[in-house]
């Protein structure tokens, strides 16, 4: 077990669930988060400043909303590019866009500190078990030397390059994600409206073509009633998309396939359901055929 401290910035749905790994593992964390009811929940020791954080810990994990706030908290006024120090090591685990992420890498770079970006993937659940997925972009020593704070957390490591492309294959991996979530919804509200057997015809779409991780592993439980609470949020959905664009365009990729998840998350979050999980979108793109639900409680009413 290592006797370095680890800062953790950000103990929101993931990062909360992340650090509560940490802790139980037996290292040391410190935490910051603008809510400090999180630190306290996740096992974490709080930290008053992200500036304590830079001052104490020699490795720092970012679980941030986007770059706008990843930025934030490494540029602004007692940030961690002011406080950092030369030897130390940041992991952005945020879904952030690569292009911001390159140019941190090098303001870290000329102070002698290590910028690893490190995408994630298993959502909430894989976050409480320590089972996540992580692609990460970086200097490959830095990596492999992070093997002892990645244990605890992720069952598989990716090493995927050079600065960036650890977020680069996060946006890849979450908009294929959107689409097949997305798209599996609109079939399922058809196959409500056609009278199918919701049960049945995810059985013949997971032994056939149309096989996809929202069919195997989302909808046998929304048909259900059941949402799987806790996960990705429609709002942060709908982010990931518009950063996945962003990402095709600065590589002059044609981006022909976006428009479909673009429209089904925006519709989620104009609808009310931003807030939610991005499972909703079920409920969002019911709600535009007539009001269906892919559930209905014994009563008649509507899940």
């Amino acid at each position: 077990m290592s006797n370095k401290t680890i800062g953790f910035v950000g103990l929101g749905n993931m990062g909360g669930r992340m650090t509560r790994c940490l802790v139980d593992s037996g290292l040391t964390v410190l935490g910051y988060d603008p809510q400090p009811q999180r630190v306290h929940a996740a096992g974490a020791q709080l930290a008053a400043s992200i500036r304590e954080i830079a001052d104490k810990a020699d490795v720092i994990l970012l679980s941030l909303p986007d770059s706008k706030v990843v930025e934030m908290v490494v540029e602004g006024v007692d940030g961690l590019l002011q406080h950092c120090r030369e030897g130390q090591t940041i992991v952005d685990l945020s879904t952030a866009a690569a292009s911001s992420t390159i140019r941190l890498n090098g303001l870290f770079a000329q102070r002698g500190v290590q910028y690893v970006d490190a995408g994630i993937s298993g959502g909430a659940a894989a976050a409480q078990k320590g089972t996540l997925t992580l692609m990460v972009g970086g200097d490959v020593s830095t990596i492999e030397a992070l093997d002892w704070v990645f244990k605890p957390i992720a069952s598989k490591v990716f090493n995927m390059g050079e600065s960036g492309s650890g977020h680069t294959t996060k946006l890849l991996n979450n908009f294929l994600n959107a689409v097949s979530l997305a798209a599996t919804a609109e079939v399922m509200v058809a196959g409500k409206k056609a009278g199918l057997d919701l049960h049945r015809l995810l059985d013949v779409l997971n032994s056939s073509s149309g096989v996809n991780f929202a069919t195997q592993n989302r909808f046998p439980y929304i048909v259900d009633g059941n949402y799987l609470e806790g996960g990705l949020t429609g709002k942060l959905m709908s982010k990931d998309v518009v950063l996945y664009i962003e990402r095709a365009r600065e590589l002059g990729v044609a981006s022909l396939n976006a428009s479909g998840p673009l429209a089904s998350f925006g519709l989620q979050v104009a609808l009310g359901y931003g807030d939610q999980i991005s499972n909703k979108v079920v409920d969002a793109i019911g709600d535009m055929s007539g009001g269906i639900r892919l559930h209905e409680e014994s009563t008649g009413g509507k899940a």
